[in-house]
């Protein structure tokens, strides 16, 4: 048995760095060179920070020594490379690596200090401020060769400038994520949801990754092997982790704690990093149990790293899955009702939620009847974290391009139902029925992932590196760009 992927064991994002600054200035001003290696290594010093394996390939100084920067870099399948214009350098030393890398490559012109001292400086000193100017020719240079291009410019101790860096650092690790990611897709379609089916050749085109499919009996077996003591262990988690409503039946969460160890290890044995299901049944045969029974174990992965998303819904685990990886949870949603009297839309779904934005402890209650499904068992109850948050979906065009699809507001306390949902009032700063149009209106599907904070930078910054468009629905917070 294998061990499951999760933020914790997963692999660091991989970053190039390669400084450089014209070969024909270290004869001339000998103390320009020592200057500029010592601010090549604060930033790869600084990179470090952001969590991220650094593959320094060093200084270069000309062409030939940017060819063999190129080669070193291409060998060591990095996430983005990052370039560090120290001083002017010239187009051919950076348009190698930007072509051979296959990684996207973001520039970075960081001076010195805030500014020069006019007063003392000499040419030799000026250099060492002078990284902006070659930024437009490798910008020109880059357009005419097909490159990309990002960068980003400030001063070595320039923490806004350090904030965007960080932000294009987490977003290569996000596409890293779903380049590499392992989607389990288990049971079938809703039926009649036409929205939520999914080409899964599409998911590898458009994301990169793998979708491996699986049945309902890969869950059963699991779940029948999972021993007593595993079983125990888990209602033990469970009761520390919820609070249990009068309504649950007993042996309905002994059930949901066997699936729910189940899930671990089927997790685990296809080391998955995301999974979406559903499964109808009938008359309470095993595999509407196993459909019914997965509430409890499809949050608790979720918590952990692993998004779960139920009715078949592989585009909104997605979604899940890069705002999970963000650190902004990202919860299963739907539209539930627009409130006119308090302006707010109340947003949630009857199944898996991510435990770790709740904004307090959850609640198990135990339900009947599932409306729209077949079964009964326990489910999950709570409200997303009160403050800042951002609807992010996974949209399909006719052509089959994805794209990503974002809105910003703010989750508020008030009246919710007790009926065993997640749900959540949110205030998008505009009249609901004005906001539920032009969401609706931008090929969302109807289930999407609530996530903590203003993703909106972390999401512009993924759209570039990962090829996909960005619709941003206006919302109460349009973040920096």
């Amino acid at each position: 048995m294998t061990t499951a992927r999760t933020p914790a064991t997963a692999r660091r994002p991989r970053i190039g760095l390669v400084a450089g600054g014209l070969g024909a200035y270290w004869p001339q001003f000998p103390d320009l060179l020592p200057q500029l290696k010592r601010s090549a290594a604060r930033v790869a010093e600084r990179m470090a920070g952001f969590d991220a394996e650094v593959v320094d390939v060093g200084f270069i100084s000309d062409a030939p020594e940017g060819a063999a920067a190129a080669e070193k870099l291409r060998a060591a399948d990095c996430d983005l490379i990052v370039g560090f214009l120290t001083t002017y350098m010239t187009a051919t030393m950076l348009v190698p690596v930007a072509q051979r890398s296959g990684a996207p490559v973001l520039l970075i012109n960081l001076q010195p200090t805030e500014a020069m001292d006019h007063a003392s400086f000499d040419t030799g000193q000026w250099l060492a401020y002078c990284g902006a100017c070659p930024l437009p020719e490798m910008a020109n240079a880059f357009e005419r060769c097909g490159v990309p291009f990002r960068s980003v410019s400030g001063h070595l101790e320039d923490e806004r400038a350090w904030a965007r860096i960080g932000r294009w650092i987490r977003a290569a690790g996000v596409r890293a994520v779903l380049r590499g990611g392992r989607h389990g897709l288990m049971g079938h379609l809703y039926p009649g949801m036409y929205d939520v089916s999914t080409d899964l050749t599409m998911v590898t085109a458009n994301l990169g990754g793998h979708v491996e499919v699986l049945e309902f009996d890969d869950l059963r077996v699991r779940a029948e092997k999972a021993g007593d003591a595993e079983v125990t262990a888990k209602l033990a988690e469970t009761r520390e982790v919820f609070d249990l409503d009068a309504t649950v039946d007993p042996d309905d969460l002994a059930w949901a704690a066997r699936v729910s160890v189940g899930l671990d290890r089927l997790a685990a044995d296809f080391d998955l990093d995301s999974l979406a299901y559903y499964h109808r049944g009938l008359d309470g045969e095993t595999h509407e149990r196993l459909g019914a029974g997965m509430i409890l174990g499809a949050s608790l992965l979720t918590a952990r790293g692993i998004p779960a998303a139920g009715e078949y819904e592989l585009r909104t685990s997605l979604a899940m899955l890069v705002a999970d990886r963000f650190g902004a949870g990202g919860s299963f949603t739907e539209m539930q009702a627009l409130n006119f009297r308090d302006g707010v839309v109340e947003m949630g779904h009857d199944g898996p939620g991510h435990l770790a934005i709740s904004e307090g402890r959850p609640l198990l209650r135990g339900l009947g009847v599932y409306h729209g499904k077949r079964g009964w068992g326990v489910s999950v109850e709570f409200d997303v974290r009160h403050g800042p948050v951002t609807a992010v979906g996974l949209g399909q065009t006719r052509d089959g391009r994805y794209r990503l699809i974002a809105s910003t507001g703010t989750v508020t306390g008030g009246p919710l139902l007790a009926i065993g949902n997640t749900t959540s009032r949110v205030d998008f700063g505009r009249d609901p029925g004005e906001w539920c149009d032009e969401w609706s209106a931008s090929g969302v599907g109807h289930h999407w992932a609530l996530a903590t904070g203003n993703l909106l930078p972390e999401l512009r910054a993924l759209a570039d590196l990962a090829g996909l468009d960005l619709v941003e629905v206006a919302g109460s917070g349009e973040g920096d760009a």
